[in-house]
């Protein structure tokens, strides 16, 4: 990556529905939204409702399935310099197995297993993110299948995000990333039903950035692999607290949709306050908090 700022699944498309917009090849690195093997409609309407300092949704991993990806997303991912990482999600471990195998031969820049969106439940009926278990299984399947760089992206809806992230680099990932979504939901008072078609969605947006940023810290604090953090990261400064707790690089999410230049207004406040400190590279300031002990 030539910065540390990229995009998070979900929130930037394949990349090409902001060229228009933006220099997409001035970013650290391109997320894709989210693709599953088969085709899926995701939840029923509606899908997205304003909350106090953020925004709830449920899609549902709504996408075109992995046979159309490969088709009619791939080209122009590949005509791209910036580095691409495809995110891939299923039910089950095969599942994710049989995307990753799907991958091998596209050269993707990474893959991120996304195993923690609030809206889509495993088999199990729960996220496999949700314990040690789940995750070090799925994981370890896609870590024998691929020789990819594998990120994987935690849920923050878990007792010890500590428990989680060691899991993850135990099983086999090169990298975690995290915040997804918390599980939340918002009430019509009128109509005395609920705003999302789901009943329930993931919150996003400042509201959740404090919590994010703690356990940012607390998962780069127990593991050995890099980190991206996430969560409510609506400004430079927002970023920047990231990466001192420990964040490599940081990704942009529910920024992307108040204003699409969001992570180049970022990239740039984070070249200034470098170039205003005297430092050359980013990992000069990662990790780099100052807690007392006294």
């Amino acid at each position: 990556m030539a910065n540390p700022v990229m995009v998070s699944s979900g929130t930037f498309g394949c990349g090409s529905e902001y060229g228009d917009l933006v220099d997409v090849n001035s970013l650290g690195a391109i997320v894709t939204k989210t693709v599953t093997l088969k085709p899926r409609s995701g939840n029923p309407p509606p899908r997205i409702a304003e909350s106090a300092s953020g925004m709830l949704n449920a899609i549902g991993l709504e996408n075109i399935g992995i046979d159309r990806f490969i088709e009619e997303k791939l080209p122009y991912l590949r005509s791209l310099r910036v580095p691409v990482i495809i995110s891939i999600a299923g039910d089950t471990v095969e599942e994710y197995v049989c995307l990753a195998e799907r991958l091998n031969k596209e050269k993707a820049a990474a893959l991120e297993l996304n195993i923690s969106c609030p809206n889509v439940k495993s088999k199990k009926g729960r996220m496999f993110s949700q314990d040690k278990e789940g995750v070090k299984e799925v994981v370890s399947a896609a870590r024998r299948q691929t020789k990819a760089t594998l990120i994987v992206k935690l849920s923050p809806n878990v007792t010890d995000i500590k428990e989680i992230a060691m899991a993850a680099e135990e099983a086999g990932a090169d990298v975690i990333s995290l915040v997804n979504t918390f599980g939340g939901m918002l009430v019509d008072i009128e109509k005395k039903v609920p705003k999302l078609g789901n009943v329930t969605g993931g919150l996003s947006g400042p509201a959740i950035k404090p919590i994010a940023l703690r356990m940012v810290y607390e998962a780069a604090s127990c593991v050995d692999i890099p980190v991206v953090g996430q969560g409510g990261i609506m400004n430079w400064e927002d970023a920047l607290e990231f990466i001192i707790v420990g964040a490599d690089a940081v990704s942009i999410g529910t920024a992307n949709f108040i204003d699409p230049r969001s992570t180049f207004k970022i990239l740039e406040g984070i070249k200034k306050y470098m170039a205003a400190g005297g430092l050359k590279e980013i990992s000069r300031l990662v990790g780099t908090l100052k807690i007392s002990r006294e």
